[in-house]
């Protein structure tokens, strides 16, 4: 934590809880109600349905990597997240006015473009504040903040939507963008070490450094393009899962599937915060690539028990192994990049090619899930999804190194570890 703004920086903490809170409702704009919204408000079928969330995803994929380069580049962080929280939600609350195929795809191509911006811009201000020592335990605090502010959002949505139906959820994140937006603004921005934010620290900090250099960081870095390949089959396996399994719910009982898809995200949440805080405290000392397997294994298990049974209580209670998997995903993820890219000043436009990867992962899931469902049935696709995941254990397990630094700041990763002109060096 910075020594020079001590109080100031406890602030900026209490300030980063809060942000993550309430964008955790917002980073994902409408998420798997839009397919449950689609599906029984609208009458889309199955395929369409993945088509248009398969657009929106492509365009974030397209964002994702300036967006890096944007945290990398400038110092109004705060300014780009709200910025980024107000064209989410304005894209998200034109759906109901404009629900055919065309506006739907743009308005939800908008809301996924602005919001890749959060990932790294949080992850950035958090290293930019706490430094790489605590980051590990920061991102965990974060990541249990998100999953608290998906749990109680998703409960909100799914008692209100007995009520006035799915159309709540737009009211929902309309709420929680203002407080983001307040949140935002309530960190300080003198606390922000913008170079500490982009990798650069201690004496590395005064040298000349390589610019990032987009998608070229990905074929420099050998364990970074393993851990982006790795990353982008976890999301081709688990993007569909939980829009698939609202989708089956929705089909059993229109009236309930908004309320039915409220209940499996806050089981899962619920469960996300108690894994996000254990990568915190335990990661640095039990490994880094052990929880990053742990999440990738959790995936096909998962998918062999949603073919075992339609009843609804059967997927709710499935759907809770998604919190192992996602909450253990979601704080590591950060973490390896910022291990790969330690000191070469490349940290964000990192995170944005890797999620980038993660991106088209995400993207051909919807759209392959989909076209299975069609074609053979809800049971097949889980299993299809299942398979991708499995390839991903068996990469992760022989070709992914263990990246956690030792204290004394030699690094574990065995191997090339970043491009030639920004090798890793020691603290």
């Amino acid at each position: 934590m910075s020594s020079q703004y001590p109080d100031q920086a406890k602030r900026a903490g209490r300030a980063l809880d809060a942000a993550n809170f309430f964008l955790a409702d917002v980073r994902d704009g409408l998420g798997p109600y839009l397919a449950v919204y689609l599906l029984t408000e609208q009458h889309w079928d199955e395929a369409r349905i993945g088509v248009v969330m398969s657009i929106a995803t492509i365009a974030g994929i397209v964002a994702q990597t300036p967006a890096g380069a944007l945290v990398d580049a400038i110092r109004a962080k705060r300014l780009v997240m709200a910025l980024a929280a107000v064209m989410v939600t304005l894209a998200s609350l034109s759906l109901p006015l404009f629900p055919t195929f065309l506006p739907v795809a743009v308005s939800q191509g908008i809301a996924q473009a602005a919001a890749v911006i959060f990932p790294p811009a949080i992850a950035a201000v958090s290293l930019g504040i706490f430094g790489h020592a605590a980051f590990t335990r920061r991102i965990g605090r974060n990541e249990t903040f998100n999953h608290a502010g998906n749990a109680v959002a998703a409960g909100l949505a799914g008692v209100s939507a007995c009520w006035f139906g799915p159309t709540v959820v737009f009211y929902l994140l309309g709420a929680m963008a203002v407080a983001s937006l307040v949140s935002i603004l309530t960190i300080p921005e003198a606390v922000i070490d913008h170079d500490l934010a982009r990798g650069l620290h201690g004496a590395e900090s005064s040298r000349e450094h390589e610019q990032p250099t987009g998608l070229g960081v990905l074929l420099s870095c050998r364990p970074l393009l393993v851990f982006a390949i790795c990353t982008a089959l976890f999301h081709l396996s688990n993007a569909a899962m939980l829009p698939l399994v609202g989708q089956k719910l929705a089909l059993q009982d229109k009236n309930m599937g908004t309320s039915l898809m409220s209940a499996c995200i806050v089981a899962a949440q619920l469960v996300m915060v108690p894994f996000a805080m254990l990568v915190g405290a335990k990661a640095d000392g039990w490994g880094h690539k052990r929880f990053f397997l742990a999440a990738l294994l959790i995936l096909p298990i998962r998918a062999a028990l949603y073919t075992l049974s339609d009843n609804p209580f059967w997927l709710v209670g499935v759907q809770l192994l998604d919190g192992v998997g996602a909450g253990i995903f979601g704080a590591i993820f950060p973490v390896i990049v910022a291990d790969l890219m330690r000191n070469t000043g490349r940290f964000n436009i990192a995170q944005g090619a890797v999620i980038t990867a993660q991106g088209i992962g995400a993207a051909l899931s919807t759209t392959l899930a989909g076209f299975v469902v069609v074609g053979a049935g809800y049971s097949a696709a889980f299993i299809t999804l299942g398979a991708v995941a499995a390839i991903g254990v068996i990469i992760c397990l022989l070709a992914l190194p263990e990246t956690r630094h030792v204290k004394d700041g030699a690094p574990r990763p065995q191997g090339k570890t970043t491009a030639p002109a920004s090798a890793i060096a020691a603290e």
